[in-house]
């Protein structure tokens, strides 16, 4: 075999498209490659000239269509891509748990399971205690539509007085009637539905996968950053993400403390379903700042069954309630948990809200509290510094 002289293409003088011919190739390139054990695929070449006008040019046209392309992905797959982040952001909140139980001689994939199903059977159980009372409730009100219909007929009643402006016995007729509306209206339901649980199953699964081989992942974030920074890298992504779980566990803490108040008072005063609301209030109270203010008007509303005074009392101590949570219990949580002051939490909330609705709101504080702690580590040294 002839070995290629220096600028000589390894196929120069083989013409052919034979078995032998592409072997003759690959045995010159090997040898020109200086291939070894060691390096199987030869020693790199030179680099290419990047002051060449050809590749400014080019990789200048290229980089604008990939920032095009991830940009319309992103629009594109957006629903999708905040799914994955709730995903990430409770896989990350749940670690905490799972690495307490493995340092408790479980392992990994035990503690995985344990805390999964401690999570999801919460969820089963809240579902267990509202179907039959959403059941019952319904029942209730199917007896009484016959009721409320003899009601709209007469004139001097307040059912009769908005019936007379506001139309609300044709519309039902129209309704019962089903010209087309009301089917395509069940349809829309139903594809709702439809779409809140491939959502929830989207998230719980990736979330059990995530939790499973997080390991590997903050293994895999860690190598994104360039050797000679990589140190540094690995100490503010562990604490960004100790940060998060943290917030979830403090966030978690808040919760069961509004809803076990909940179910507390609720008894008290002879509300109904005060275990049901309780667990209601604990799940809303997981939303920064409006949660417990949406839990403590239904808790009113309901409270309204035993009276008015009851509801105004129930207002009155959800108004308590708030400011205590407010001025005492987050901060003091979230000053050990995430070290965002009360005001930047506020306005995190508000703004993750108006971008991503609930989803929003409830990432919206471990993120501020990520990019507080890069600001103060990077951004604010190098201003100093210049």
């Amino acid at each position: 075999m002839r070995r290629p002289k220096p600028g000589e293409s390894v196929t120069e003088g083989i013409e052919g498209d034979s078995e032998e011919a592409l072997e003759e190739i690959r045995a010159r390139a090997e040898a020109q490659a200086d291939a070894s054990d060691e390096n199987e695929y030869g020693v790199l070449g030179k680099p290419f000239d990047r002051s060449s006008p050809f590749l400014i040019g080019f990789f200048g046209a290229a980089g604008v269509a990939c920032a095009f392309v991830l940009a319309y992905i992103v629009v594109e797959a957006e629903q999708v891509l905040v799914l994955l982040g709730l995903a990430f952001f409770l896989a990350v909140g749940l670690d905490p748990a799972v690495r307490w139980l493995y340092r408790r001689g479980l392992r990994r994939w035990i503690a995985v399971s344990v805390v999964i199903i401690a999570s999801l059977g919460v969820f089963a159980g809240f579902v267990a205690l509202a179907v039959p009372v959403i059941a019952t409730q319904a029942s209730h009100f199917a007896n009484a539509i016959p009721h409320y219909l003899h009601q709209l007929n007469k004139p001097g009643t307040q059912l009769g007085k908005l019936n007379a402006k506001y139309h609300i016995e044709r519309d039902i007729q129209r309704l019962l009637r089903g010209d087309g509306t009301s089917v395509g209206e069940v349809i829309g339901v139903g594809k709702v539905v439809l779409d809140l649980l491939g959502s929830v199953i989207i998230v719980v699964l990736v979330t059990v996968y995530l939790l499973a081989d997080l390991p590997r992942v903050r293994h895999g974030i860690y190598l994104l950053a360039p050797k000679s920074r990589r140190a540094r890298m690995v100490l503010l992504t562990d604490e960004i993400l100790d940060r998060v779980g943290g917030y979830v566990l403090g966030n978690i803490l808040t919760s069961f403390i509004a809803g076990f108040g909940t179910w507390v008072w609720a008894l008290a005063w002879g509300i109904p379903y005060a275990l049901l609301l309780g667990i209601l209030v604990a799940l809303l109270d997981l939303i920064p700042v409006i949660g417990s203010t949406i839990g403590g008007i239904i808790v009113a509303l309901v409270g309204l069954t035993q009276g008015l005074g009851v509801a105004i009392a129930t207002a009155i101590f959800y108004f308590v309630y708030r400011f205590i949570e407010d001025y005492v219990l987050t901060p003091r949580v979230m000053k050990r948990t995430v070290d965002v002051p009360g005001l930047v939490t506020v306005v995190a909330t508000i703004i993750g809200g108006a971008l991503l609705g609930i989803i929003g709101a409830l990432v919206a504080i471990p993120i501020a509290a990520a990019i507080k702690l890069l600001i103060e580590q990077i951004a604010a040294p190098r201003l100093e510094r210049s």
